[in-house]
Order: C-alpha cells, then sequence, then structure tokens
C-alpha cells in the first residue's frame, strides 16, 4: 500500500492472494488492509490538502505531472496489459485498448486542467468585480470496481489531481494490481507525499472508513447499486460530495431499416467484450418484430462460434467470469430466466473442454421470448447473456427501453437519422449511441439518469466534480450605508 509517500504493508499484517480466473493459480500476494490503514490515509490526504502545496502548486505544473503519468503508462503499456489480463482475465488485446485509453484519459485532463482561470460575471454594483472561480474540493475517497480496475481508476485519479485535490484510492481487493502498479508511476511522475493514497482491502472495512469519515470531503464509487446506497447513507454524515457510477441494464435497439449484419456484428460486441463484465452492456437486444427470427438466428450462428479460453492466447475472443461467486451469480440468473418462461437458444451452461474446467468460464447465452417484467431483463446479471424482446412500433420500442430502474446507456440501429433522433431524445439514459455501441472516450461525460447514479465522469463535467465553484465579490469603492443611524 502507499500511504503519504512510502510503501507500506498492512497495520494488522494480513495478506491477501491474488488468482488467475482463467485457472485459479496465485498470481499475487498483496497487503490487506482494515480501518487503522484507511484512517492513516485519510489523515496524510488531510494533511497533504490542508498544509502542503498541492491545491495552491499552479495548475500548469499540476497538469505537466499528470502529463508524465500518461508517459510513463504508455511506457509500461505492455506490462500493465498484461498485469490486468492475470487480474481480470480479459484477453491482453483488450487489455492493450485499455492502456492506450488510460493514457488518453491522462492527456485529455492534463490539456484541460489548466484552462480554467474563473470568470468575472456581471455585478449591479458600480467600482466592484465580480468573479466565479473553481477550487478543489479537498479529501476525495476513490473506490473502483474489478471489471476495468485501471481504466475507471484513470477517470477518478487524473480529474482529482489536476484540479489540487489530494485522495485516497481503494481498488477491488480481487483486482488490485494494475493499480498497484500505476501508483508506482504516480510517484515516479513527482506527486507529494500524502497527495495521493493508495489502501488495498475489502469494501466492508475500507471503504466503510472512506464513506462514514468525517475527513473525507467527496466519494466517488463505481460499482452495484445496493452498495452504492449504502454509500449514500454512510456519506451524509458530513453531507460529502457524491460521484457513483452504478451500473445499468442497456437497451440496444434494432429497426429492420438497419444495416442487418452490421447491427448483428455490433449486437455481439455490446455484450460478449470481457465476457459481458461491462456496466455499459447492451444486454436487452429489443429488435423489430419484422426482423427478429432472422436476426436471432443470424446472431445465433455468430455466437456459437465465440473462441474463449486464456487472454494470454491470440485465438482467445472471450475470457472467463471474474470469479467463482460470480459465476454462480450469472448460473442463478440463467436458471431464474428458465423458470420465468425465457427460451434459451444458446449457451446456458459452463463449457465442457477439459482445458477450461479450472476457470470461471461460462458459455455465452441467448434468451429469446423474453418480456419486460423478467428478472432476467430488468436485473444486472454482468455475465455473456442476451434477453431478446420484440417491438412493433417506435413508441414501443422507446417504452420498452425506458422500462428499468436504470438509466446508464442504450443504442438505436436504423437508418432513418430523422427517427434515431427521436428515439435518442426519449431515451432515459446519460449516453445514447445511434449505430455503434460501447464507444468511450475522454471528451464525452459518462454516467446515468435513475438509479444508474449521481455525477458524470471524464469530459467536462468530471473535471467539475472534483472541484468546489466559489464566487468573490470585491468592492472597490465601499461607503457607508448608514442605515443604522447613530444620532
Amino acid at each position: 500500500m502507499f500511504i503519504d509517500g512510502k510503501w507500506v504493508d498492512a497495520n494488522s499484517g494480513q495478506m491477501r492472494t491474488i488468482i488467475n480466473p482463467y485457472n485459479q493459480e496465485e498470481i499475487a500476494m498483496v497487503a490487506e488492509g482494515d480501518q487503522s490503514d484507511a484512517k492513516a490515509a485519510i489523515a496524510a490526504a488531510r494533511q497533504a490538502f490542508d498544509q502542503g502545496n498541492w491545491p495552491n502548486t499552479p495548475a500548469t505544473e499540476r497538469a505537466g505531472i499528470v502529463r508524465r503519468i500518461a508517459e510513463l503508462i504508455e511506457r509500461d503499456k505492455e506490462e500493465l496489459a498484461e498485469l490486468e489480463s492475470l487480474d481480470t482475465g480479459k484477453t491482453v488485446e483488450e487489455s492493450r485498448w485499455d492502456m492506450d485509453d488510460i493514457a488518453g484519459v491522462f492527456r485529455y485532463y492534463a490539456e484541460i486542467g489548466d484552462k480554467d482561470g474563473g470568470e468575472i460575471i456581471a455585478s449591479p454594483v458600480p467600482n466592484s468585480v465580480s468573479k466565479v472561480v473553481h477550487e478543489p474540493v479537498g479529501v476525495c475517497g476513490q473506490i473502483t470496481p474489478w471489471n476495468y480496475p485501471l481504466l475507471q481508476a484513470s477517470w477518478k485519479l487524473a480529474p482529482a489531481l489536476v484540479t489540487g485535490n489530494s485522495l485516497v484510492m481503494k481498488p477491488s481487493e480481487i483486482t488490485p494490481l494494475t493499480t498497484v502498479k500505476v501508483f508506482e508511476l504516480i510517484e515516479e511522475a513527482g506527486i507529494p507525499a500524502g497527495v495521493a493514497n493508495l489502501v488495498l482491502g475489502a469494501g466492508n472495512t475500507v471503504g466503510s472508513e472512506l464513506s462514514t469519515n468525517v475527513d473525507v470531503d467527496l466519494i466517488s464509487f463505481t460499482g452495484g447499486i445496493e452498495t452504492g446506497k449504502k454509500i449514500m447513507q454512510a456519506a451524509s454524515v458530513n453531507v460529502k460530495k457524491l460521484a457513483l457510477e452504478l451500473g445499468g441494464k442497456n437497451p440496444n435497439l434494432v429497426f429492420a431499416d438497419t444495416d442487418f449484419e452490421t447491427a448483428v456484428d455490433q449486437a455481439m460486441n455490446a455484450v460478449f467484450f470481457h465476457a459481458g463484465q461491462i456496466c455499459s452492456a447492451g444486454t436487452r437486444l429489443i429488435v423489430e418484430e419484422s426482423i427478429h427470427d432472422k436476426f436471432v438466428e443470424a446472431l445465433v450462428e455468430r455466437v456459437k462460434n465465440i473462441k474463449i479460453g486464456s487472454g494470454f492466447n491470440p485465438d482467445t475472443q472471450m475470457g472467463p467470469l471474474i470469479s467463482a461467486e460470480h459465476l454462480a451469480k450469472v448460473e442463478h440468473y440463467v436458471e431464474a430466466g428458465i423458470k420465468e418462461g425465457a427460451q434459451l437458444v444458446l449457451g446456458g451452461k459452463r463449457p465442457e473442454e477439459p482445458a477450461l474446467q479450472n476457470g470461471f468460464f461460462y458459455l455465452p447465452t441467448i434468451f429469446t421470448d423474453c418480456t419486460a417484467d423478467m428478472s432476467i431483463v430488468q436485473d444486472e446479471a454482468f455475465g455473456p447473456i442476451i434477453t431478446v424482446e420484440k417491438f412493433r412500433t417506435e413508441e414501443e420500442a422507446v417504452e420498452l427501453a425506458n422500462n428499468s430502474i436504470y438509466g446508464l446507456a442504450g443504442g438505436v440501429w436504423t437508418n432513418d437519422i430523422v427517427k434515431a433522433e427521436r428515439c435518442a431524445v426519449k431515451m432515459r439514459m446519460g449516453t445514447v449511441w445511434i449505430n455503434d455501441f460501447n464507444l468511450y472516450f475522454p471528451h464525452a461525460p459518462w454516467g446515468g439518469f435513475k438509479q444508474s447514479g449521481i455525477g458524470r465522469e471524464l469530459g467536462k463535467l468530471g473535471l467539475e466534480e472534483y472541484t468546489e465553484t466559489k464566487h468573490i465579490f470585491q468592492n472597490l469603492n465601499p461607503e457607508p450605508i448608514n442605515w443604522f443611524d447613530n444620532e
């Protein structure tokens, strides 16, 4: 763990074994922190913010350090990609793409982080100056998920650092390796002691302390909805600022007038990268009735040829699920779908190949005859599962898309650009892709409507999450009012 500029063991001396989900082999032993370690890291961050120079360091200098982090990530891209694939099971090629995206996030915030010099606004008082400035929030607690460990960390680290905050990051306890490595790079880039701290450990210890500790000013969390609700309650102790991304059950609408082959291909891409363990996965496939049967047939033919295996095999297209616990969760939802009357047309079981028996693998799965009241349609199973629903009219398609407690993302496939825009306007979610899916880039804000969360990451809004807005008014010619007469 990295606390106050030093690499330290857990106070308790406890360690955790990190395993490869491909074969359950041990790949690392890491410190297992608890509340005491979190408190030490928070104290270091508080000291660095309140008495250190980082918040008042020129923005250009802070941006230079963030840019240096991007350069170091690019330098160590292959090592980071291999660590990420060992830790998560995803293909190493996907991890290389992630590293490019991560470096891009740090570069983006380095470019825009020193451009905000405040704003002069109109004043009704003669001979006065009225300005609005943005200042760092303070100490930020950052809790990241296991599915995209370093990508999600970058979305939090880069804007927090460039705006002058101090922070304590807690990665998922089961996939911490690339976050540990990037903190080595943060140290190498020259971040002052106490500004960036890393505590490893479980959510119910380290995460709980970050959420309840009154010296933490902001919590940024990406993860499950139930944990997010608990964090909201815990953060109320000192009314922390909150930035929460709590997942989604994302609709992918396919109209009959779309490019058929492209839509089939992208329906696969929307779900089966990283075995469906993506918060934006387009697992709710909603297809116009006139092409439904043909579309499902074509999709099944493509999906049954997906090659699963080790992320280090160049032929592998999909790796394992993250853990035995998560595999059991996916199996539970498949069983529930069958009981609820959905038709299992592909997959729905573990693979039979002997070479895959030690890993947490699950076959790509497709259900048809799905309805919006099924748990397999409404709940975020977070696995390689597509549920297929039908619609007849544009209005019905949008109604189905919005029939969810979530509102993270969705897609629309049609060659009618007017229709696409109508649907996009009516779809209650933070991102709508038209004739594309799962496209992220640093300039575009990311976050959800409804119970998919609060706030935004990425883009300028992702920067603003880590700032407080202050109005400063200066009267250049003050005069007495004489309301309270001294006579």
